[in-house]
């Protein structure tokens, strides 16, 4: 369609021209122009249409040849910003005139110059804001070389990055800051003035002073276990003062009254509290000078208390009796009773889980000798409402605690003498001793009981002509129940066999007149064995277990 009108116009172009010859032609007639003069005015004719002619074709060439170097232009240009801006090269369409090629490449040229202004811009921002949380908190910036046109990747990855230092600044600074409170508090808990640098700008209320960084957090973290040393050490010491006060009272015979007093009127940071609790004892120590006779008494009461606590034999108070009975009360012979008071309570401290270790043994031991004595007992037997059998059960579980106990206080002395480097003593004995002991002392009043049945049964056996005979049987049912010999009737199945019941730790006469060392493990673990015979058998004149 467009070429038809465009050959439409050259027609109309050529019949115009023809027209407008054929009217000069008429004018040249009708004004008797000569062919001569014709000719000539025809040839300036021609040379005029031919010079606009030319002068358009040169004008249209020229544009040709400026759209050519335009789509050049823009075509390195797109090129160089493409690869400026890590992008794919622009493909052009196919089948595309001159002028379109020139038209989209122009356009496509605007489009990344804009993108890349805009990416400039943003860039100077956010390394704006990279830098300064960077130097914040004394880290790298994110690398972008100089100069460079950064892409949309590495945009992004500023932005995280940003984002990242942000949110690190924040958790930072909650550290900081909370560093700095507890150590502004534990300085005015102590009543502690700052000193160092460090210290003023702790407690100061400017949050810009410090870089948030992991250099300064440890400065802060190492200042605050500083004051909580510092705070340990005055509380101990305060501890001291109080424990030391509270001694002083009790050896001096102060009025409750006047103490509790004292004791609402300290008030203050921890500085201030132990300089009027030194200021008590300075008091007090001043008053027990003169009253010497009375404090070392009390004294000497004490330290008795602490020695049988500790289970100390005579040995081992024995190095301090001179001094224990020195009359002469003095300074000195008070604070030697101070240093052995110290001393007995210190090893107390020290030894306290063994002597409780000892306690639970020794209270295991008092119920296993006391069932003992009631196995011996035979109005036990007339006894109702599962009574035998409840204490059976005890008696096992007895028997069952003691070598456990044994081993355990066992365990604990051996680690407590390997860290002490010393023995541990009860009464002057080790403790195993004398555990082994308390044994053996059992087995010989045992064998004692036994021996003195056995003499008292031969004695009757000589005495008795006439045969045993059965007592007369009372109603079944009556009013004190059945006879003995039924309660056996009825509890003898529960036995294993007697052909199997043996006597523990029976020894002939021989064996008797000699001491017999007795391993308190298997003694217990026989006596576990034998439990249930020693509670049910009713005819054994001797504990069996």
């Amino acid at each position: 369609m467009s070429s038809r009108r465009s050959e439409a116009l050259a027609f109309s172009l050529v019949t115009g021209i023809n027209h407008a010859m054929a009217r000069l032609v008429d004018i040249w007639d009708s004004m008797g122009i000569m062919e001569e003069q014709r000719v000539e005015r025809m040839e300036t004719v021609k040379k005029h249409i031919e010079g606009l002619l030319n002068d358009m074709i040169t004008e249209e060439e020229a544009l040709r040849h400026r759209i050519r170097a335009n789509i050049i232009t823009f075509q390195k240009q797109l090129d160089t910003l493409c690869l400026e801006m890590s992008m794919d090269p622009y493909k052009m369409e196919e089948g595309l005139t001159v002028l379109q090629i020139e038209k989209n490449l122009r356009l496509r040229v605007e489009v990344l110059t804009k993108e890349k202004g805009e990416r400039l811009k943003e860039l100077h921002r956010l390394q704006q804001q990279d830098k300064e949380l960077c130097v914040e908190l004394c880290v790298t910036p994110y690398y972008i070389p100089t100069g460079s046109m950064p892409s949309r990747t590495q945009l992004q990855e500023l932005r995280e990055h940003i984002q990242t230092l942000s949110e690190e600044k924040k958790s930072r600074a909650k550290v900081f800051s909370g560093l700095r409170e507890d150590i502004r508090k534990l300085m005015e808990e102590m009543g502690h003035e700052p000193e160092t640098s460090l210290e003023k700008e702790s407690v100061g209320h400017d949050e810009d002073i410090f870089l948030l960084t992991h250099e300064n957090i440890k400065a802060l973290k190492l200042l605050l276990s500083q004051m909580e040393v510092k705070k340990e050490s005055l509380t101990n010491t305060l501890a001291e003062l109080k424990e030391r006060s509270m001694c002083l009272w009790n050896r001096l015979d102060a009025l409750e009254q006047n103490c509790s007093v004292f004791q609402e009127s300290v008030q203050g940071t921890l500085s201030d509290q132990i300089t009027q609790w030194q200021g008590e004892v300075d008091r007090l120590t001043d008053l027990q000078k003169t009253r010497l006779g009375d404090v070392i008494e009390k004294v000497r009461q004490e330290l008795v208390t602490f020695w049988d606590k500790c289970n100390l034999g005579r040995e081992q108070r024995e190095p301090f009796n001179a001094h224990f009975c020195d009359n002469n009360f003095t300074e000195e012979l008070l604070a030697l009773h101070d240093a052995a008071l110290l001393k007995v309570k210190n090893y107390y401290d020290q030894v306290k889980p063994l002597l409780e270790a000892l306690q639970r043994w020794e209270k295991y031991w008092a119920l296993f000798q006391d069932f003992e004595k009631k196995a011996n007992d035979p109005n036990r037997f007339s006894n109702r409402g599962g009574a035998l059998l409840k204490e059976a059960k005890e008696k096992v579980k007895v028997q069952k605690m003691l070598p456990k106990l044994e081993e355990e206080l066992k365990k604990g002395v051996e680690a407590w003498e390997k860290d002490q480097g010393s023995a541990f003593l009860v009464q002057g004995r080790r403790v195993m001793t004398y555990i082994s002991s308390q044994w053996e002392e059992y087995k010989q009043q045992r064998d004692k009981e036994k021996s003195e049945r056995a003499a008292l049964q031969t004695s009757k056996k000589g005495e008795i002509t006439t045969p045993f005979k059965t007592p007369t049987k009372r109603a079944h049912g009556g009013i004190n129940g059945p006879t003995p010999n039924k309660i056996r009737k009825k509890i003898r199945p529960l036995e294993s066999s007697s052909s199997q019941r043996t006597p523990l730790l029976e020894c002939n006469s021989t064996e008797r007149k000699q001491p017999v060392d007795i391993s308190y493990l298997d003694f217990t673990s026989a006596l576990s064995k034998k439990s249930s015979d020693a509670v049910f058998n009713s005819t054994a004149k001797d504990p069996v277990f």
